[in-house]
């Protein structure tokens, strides 16, 4: 008798502890922080047919939801203004309590490696940084270098206060970001960081999306097999971007591009990716701000990179909520790496001040090219963000062409802040161009002691 009991309750200890069931994705963990005053998506797993109550220490009101047949469960719970800390425990046949929870601003963080960089890999002023870098109200929360074929639920990685070692090992640009944030608007700042160098901006989008379109298709034929990581379509998107998609950020930052260098289609590329994830968020406004890629002498032609720049710079004159940050006066043209990640994430900050949060009345752009008019033998070349515009040294940046199609270096002249330029070679000027090239940094600044962005308009 004793030995059937025995036995019946080694088949029996399993099935109780199974009823143990209530589980959090990783991104639910302690030191999270929430994106404030919205209604946030909580999610996970249990039994089917659970209930699972949850009670958030901001607030007296408990909130109910019942697992479904499939064994998840999703709920929309209201979110205070920023503060904390708080506790979120959610009981069902077991109970699970998050502690030091934070309520603030959440962002979003990918790209490729100049957004993965951090102060160990090398940055400007690195260990005066790390050592002054003790924010507790700043949280990492750093996805690792994953892929998968289809989109995942679950991703290994956590939150972290930030201390100078969790400094130490993240990205720089979210860092600076989130400092200034922290700073001027006196939050909680959450970064998600999920970037991997080297990776095309293909392989951040839902494989789906590129198979519905001819043009990414080809696109993403043409890439080649590169050792610091994936090309086919969605492979990091699935394991690295699908599992956060119901976390509820304020926005997101993008630092992307070299690994597309040589397409001639980036600004189809990276709109396609815009939308993707904003409709994967549910919000077709979500901010959108990128960095656009430094001048670099990439082999093989002198113009890919500054193509991938005008692309850049036509996303963020046509996509709604979206804004650019130039960064070739503060990088150096033999370095794809620049080490001044400082000025990134301040750049990137003032925007989201001034366009997300109002609270920045500062300008956060250098002159952006607007249009041009043909007058006889000259060309007047309009910009906005256009007060104070001044050239940073001699060298003329401007080209124009005539019919022919031919490009020839131009004088270049400012007056009333619109810029006039001629050529002796080009009696009837019909194109321009500005800083066109892999390794031309712009010259062209106005009163912020911004850059202009190269371009090109035909």
């Amino acid at each position: 008798m004793f030995k059937k009991l025995s036995v019946l309750l080694l088949i029996v200890a399993p099935l109780l502890s199974v009823k143990a069931s209530v589980t959090l994705p990783s991104v639910f963990s302690d030191h999270m922080v929430l994106q404030q005053k919205t209604e946030t998506t909580f999610w996970g797993w249990s039994e089917p047919s659970e209930e699972i109550t949850i009670a958030p220490s901001w607030t007296t009101e408990t909130f109910k939801v019942t697992g479904s047949n499939l064994a998840t469960w999703k709920i929309n719970i209201p979110t205070p203004k920023a503060g904390g800390p708080y506790t979120i425990t959610f009981k069902g046949y077991n109970e699970v309590t998050i502690t030091d929870v934070y309520i603030g601003e959440v962002w979003f963080c990918s790209g490729q490696s100049n957004m993965d960089m951090s102060a160990a890999w090398g940055i400007e002023n690195g260990d005066s940084e790390v050592a002054k870098a003790n924010f507790p109200e700043i949280r990492f929360f750093k996805v690792p270098k994953i892929t998968a074929d289809t989109p995942q639920n679950i991703v290994p990685a956590k939150w972290n206060a930030c201390t100078p070692d969790v400094m130490k090992n993240n990205s720089a640009v979210a860092y600076y970001f989130a400092r200034k944030l922290q700073e001027k608007l006196n939050v909680p700042v959450g970064v998600i960081v999920s970037a991997w160098g080297g990776t095309p901006a293909e392989i951040w989008m839902p494989s789906k999306v590129i198979e519905q379109d001819t043009l990414l298709t080809s696109e993403a034929n043409r890439l080649e097999p590169t050792q610091w990581g994936p090309i086919k379509p969605g492979k990091s998107f699935n394991a690295m971007v699908a599992p956060l998609t119901n976390y509820n950020v304020a926005g997101f930052l993008w630092y992307q591009g070299e690994a597309n260098v040589g397409s001639n289609h980036y600004d189809h590329i990276l709109t396609s990716l815009i939308n993707s994830w904003r409709a994967l968020w549910k919000s077709e406004t979500l901010p959108f701000y990128f960095v656009q890629i430094a001048p670099y002498n990439y082999e093989g032609s002198t113009d890919a990179s500054a193509k991938i720049r005008d692309a850049q710079r036509k996303v963020a004159n046509t996509v709604t909520n979206t804004a650019m940050v130039v960064i070739s006066d503060i990088s150096s043209t033999d370095d794809i790496h620049p080490k001044n990640k400082k000025s990134v994430g301040n750049r990137l900050a003032n925007i989201a001040l001034k366009d997300t949060y109002k609270t920045y009345n500062g300008i956060i752009s250098g002159p952006v090219f607007k249009d041009f008019e043909v007058e006889k033998n000259k060309l007047l070349v309009h910009f906005s963000n256009n007060d104070g515009l001044y050239f940073s040294n001699k060298e003329n940046l401007f080209e124009i062409a005539g019919k022919d199609g031919i490009f020839y270096t131009a004088k270049a002249t400012i007056k009333n802040n619109t810029i006039y330029v001629k050529s002796k070679q080009v009696k009837h000027p019909v194109n321009v161009r500005f800083a066109w090239g892999n390794t031309i940094q712009s010259n062209l600044f106005n009163s912020a002691k911004l850059p202009a962005s190269s371009f090109l308009a035909q």
